[in-house]
């Protein structure tokens, strides 16, 4: 663990509340299970002052100008720069990420910063067109301004990016933030708090909770609160939803992102691109490869490259350099993944690599293969969110997109085609928010507008959308 001194508590509206009463929630190394942090839980009380500090704060930040705003996040940004390793530690233990992941995390959270002190400086309406008819003569223009404070619900599996996919652009605009992390890994966005604190934010521009359901359900119904942007489960997000009242909505949630891999590509190297698609990270990323559908010409070639590839993964101790799937992030996870490889044996799939846990001390899976495999298995229909990935022969291109179509999720898909035809057709056709062609589903820039359809969101991440 990182030697950085995090504050451990909640901080609201520009006070550390560190004292950890009855009510607590504990950290822990996702590899070691050694506790490493003990948080308290905000209180209905506590959500109320961070509610109307961040009005105040609201009420500070829109009044900066654009140049103020940038000039703060570019100290922001130094400010990272300059503490990059402490936070790629706290990275590392927190959400078991493994060390090269976690240091391209913090590259993007750099990125991401960066493309906010241009929108910052850039954001704009527009000139209407409205020469003609009726109008004749006159001129429109539209002037955008920040919405009000916003509340951002966010997941372990990227703890500071994605929250910073959330706090940058508010900061950008003028919006205050009201920050709930996940509680598998909170001390990210403690840490971001913290340097914000010291670069010279205003009270009340950002206030993190650590906070049970019910307490954050209260915030999510709130009407001062004037949008909520929510990243995580499908089921969760869509209830949140139901229940926000008539603020605006920004939802990421999941999916079970699939590859079409077509005859004329290089299938060795594609073999190695969809084996680290599939298991970095153990598959713990909403973009992680889960289903592979193989043209029949090469399905038989393209399965043993995948098996082999597979079967070289390093699976450990996210610390060391060359681990490539770590620890799931909690041992209930681990019995999951577990039960539906079970599912699908029991219901006719084959595992053609691991299958199995390989150490339960450490909540480590084994990269997981099955085919053979069927609508009705939770490994087809669902999201894993671990180290497990189906492939499967279809006739030709056509039945590729209907079978990534078939799914109740669309967030993105992956492409390997040299074919302008079925380049076309793919976006034509694809039911998913973005196509990567000739490479996975998991590439993503920080600054491209990222969102699904279906059940796998509503709106745009990306720091302009």
């Amino acid at each position: 663990m990182s030697k950085t001194k995090i504050k451990h508590g909640n901080f609201i509206n520009g006070k550390w509340l560190e004292t950890v009463g009855k009510d607590c929630l504990e950290v822990f190394d996702k590899y070691s299970n050694e506790s490493i942090a003990k948080l308290p839980l905000a209180s209905q009380q506590e959500a109320e002052e961070a509610i109307t500090g961040s009005i105040t704060g609201f009420e500070t930040l829109r009044k900066f100008s654009a140049g103020e705003r940038a000039d703060l996040l570019q100290k922001l940004f130094n400010k990272l720069e300059e503490r990059k390793q402490e936070i790629t530690e706290i990275i590392i233990t927190e959400a078991g990420k493994p060390r090269p992941y976690a240091e391209n995390e913090v590259k993007r959270c750099l990125s991401t910063i960066d493309g906010a002190i241009t929108e910052a400086k850039t954001f704009s309406g527009e000139m209407i067109p409205m020469d003609f008819g009726a109008g004749a003569g006159k001129t429109a223009f539209t002037k955008r301004f920040p919405l009000g404070p916003v509340l951002c619900i966010t997941p372990f599996n990227f703890p500071l990016n994605l929250v910073l996919h959330k706090v940058a652009p508010a900061m950008a605009v003028g919006c205050s933030v009201i920050l709930k992390p996940a509680p598998q890994a909170p001390l990210s966005s403690l840490f971001l708090a913290s340097i914000m604190e010291e670069v010279g934010y205003p009270k009340g521009a950002i206030s993190v909770l650590n906070c049970d359901n019910k307490v954050a359900e209260l915030m999510v119904r709130d009407n001062r609160i004037k949008m909520l942007s929510f990243t995580g489960s499908e089921k969760v997000g869509w209830h949140l939803k139901e229940i926000c009242g008539y603020k605006k909505v920004a939802l990421e949630l999941g999916g079970n992102a699939a590859v079409i891999i077509d005859s004329d590509t290089d299938l060795a190297a594609t073999a190695k691109q969809v084996a680290m698609g599939a298991f970095l990270y153990a598959g713990q990323i909403c973009i992680s490869t889960q289903r592979i559908y193989v043209v029949e010409p090469v399905f038989e070639e393209f399965k043993k490259l995948l098996m082999d590839e597979t079967k070289k993964i390093k699976t450990g101790d996210p610390s060391e350099k060359d681990t490539m799937s770590g620890p799931l992030i909690a041992k209930v996870h681990l019995n999951r993944m577990t039960d539906w490889v079970n599912e699908a044996k029991t219901m006719g799939a084959e595992i053609l690599v691991g299958g199995k846990i390989k150490n339960e001390t450490h909540n480590l899976f084994e990269p997981t293969l099955l085919t053979n495999t069927k609508k009705g298995m939770k490994v087809v229909d669902e999201e894993a969110f671990g180290p497990v990935a189906i492939i499967e022969s279809v006739k030709d291109f056509d039945e590729a997109i209907a079978q990534v179509n078939d799914s109740k999720f669309g967030l993105q898909a992956g492409v390997f085609t040299n074919s302008f035809t079925n380049f076309k057709k793919c976006m034509e056709e694809l039911e998913v928010g973005g196509i990567i062609m000739n490479n996975v589903p998991g590439f993503r820039i920080d600054t491209m507008p990222y969102g699904g359809v279906k059940m796998s969101g509503l709106g745009r991440e990306g720091l302009k959308y």
